[in-house]
């Protein structure tokens, strides 16, 4: 439970019951801590609240269902995507999940409720918990095989996934082109291995952290350390015959490493945002090219070079995942195989009472934590 700047604890609190028609009870047998967490966690993000319950990448067993909940059962093993959407209105239908209309936050102005994910997106109770109410789970929840299948073959469906395949498909890199990804946390390093399986011939990822460069060179991208290079949009551009990467995939988004000055007003609370990585995605993509921002941002950029975009014709493409307008064409890699690597994803599993000490490796990067999967 969130109670404040880097405090995270494991209570006990009431099972959730039953209450609407649309619902489910999910015992939950697996959830992750995503890198959208750490901003909640780093309380980079308003609009929470002490006791909130955080988590928005589980699945599990459902329990029980509401009587509206036809498609489902007790006993089905199921994942639950981190949007909720109820699968029948205007946006549903358009693949805009991340945009359902039932669930949309109009009172704040934002999109879809989201599990455990500040009060401006609903304040619904998260998945690190024993237990979960899934509200539209008439829809939003997605029937996995059971037979004894591990739990990671199907867990990221919930968020990495489809976050990274619709970072790939909007950065629709031209064949024979290059692909840059800047941030290799576990979105940039599912968009590297997506990107490889849907025939993107080269791939530049770009990070500092070496434990998480090593994993991207293992699924076929050169690597940039930026530990080693003064300018990344030099690099990359030097790289691509003097004209930029075809499309670009900003996977960092608020928490830049950037400069001291914007490290200090993001922890002064005066700038919500550290635009390093989106910056310099924006200057390392060719002139006509892609840029595709998938990594979190919360506010305003008063340097957004608006002119120097339109004058370069560059596309932009960004937003919440739709899980459920990707799940159709992830599942069937899941269900035969493992050519995403998804049961080696994950770098660290501990029990959900160690939550706190996971959170606190996760973000200060220690003992080559890239993913972080907790057991109830």
């Amino acid at each position: 439970m969130w109670h404040g700047d880097e405090d995270v604890r494991v209570e006990n609190v009431d099972d959730p019951r039953i209450e609407k028609p649309s619902d489910a009870i999910v015992r939950i047998t697996s959830t992750a801590i995503c890198g959208s967490d750490l901003h909640l966690y780093g309380a980079k993000v308003i609009g929470m609240k002490e006791g909130d319950i955080l988590g928005h990448e589980p699945m599990g067993v459902i329990e029980e269902v509401g009587s509206a909940v036809t498609d489902f059962a007790p006993g089905d093993r199921v994942v639950v995507p981190f949007n909720i959407a109820c699968g029948r209105c205007y946006m549903c239908e358009q693949g805009l999940q991340s945009q359902c209309e039932t669930t949309q936050n109009t009172e704040t102005k934002k999109g879809a409720s989201l599990y455990g994910y500040t009060h401006l997106y609903g304040g619904v109770p998260g998945g690190q918990a024993e237990y979960l109410r899934a509200e539209q789970a008439q829809y939003s929840l997605i029937k996995v095989p059971d037979g004894g299948v591990p739990d990671e073959r199907f867990l990221f469906l919930s968020d990495v996934l489809p976050t990274a395949w619709q970072a790939v498909a909007y950065a629709d890199t031209p064949k024979g082109g290059t692909l840059a990804i800047y941030g290799l946390g576990p979105i940039g390093q599912m968009c590297v291995r997506i990107a490889k399986h849907r025939g993107v011939e080269r791939v530049l990822a770009i990070d500092f952290v070496p434990e998480r460069l090593r994993m991207a060179e293992e699924w076929g991208a050169e690597t940039l350390d930026l530990t080693d290079i003064d300018d990344a949009t030099a690099a990359v551009i030097e790289r691509t015959a003097g004209r930029g990467a075809d499309s670009v995939i900003d996977a960092v988004g608020m928490e830049a490493e950037g400069s001291l000055a914007a490290r200090a007003l993001q922890f002064l609370k005066l700038k919500p945002d550290r635009h390093t990585a989106l910056h310099d995605s924006m200057r390392s993509v060719r002139r006509g090219g892609t840029l595709s921002i998938i990594g979190v941002y919360v506010g305003p950029d008063p340097l957004w070079p608006l002119g120097e975009l339109f004058d370069r014709q560059i596309q932009l493409r960004m937003g919440q995942a739709n899980v459920k307008r990707w799940a159709p064409e992830i599942l069937p890699l899941l269900a035969d195989g493992d050519p995403l690597g998804v049961e080696r994803f994950a770098t660290h599993r501990l029990p959900l009472e160690l939550a706190p000490e996971a959170y606190e490796m996760f973000q200060k990067k220690e003992d080559g934590a890239i993913k972080v999967v907790l057991a109830p």
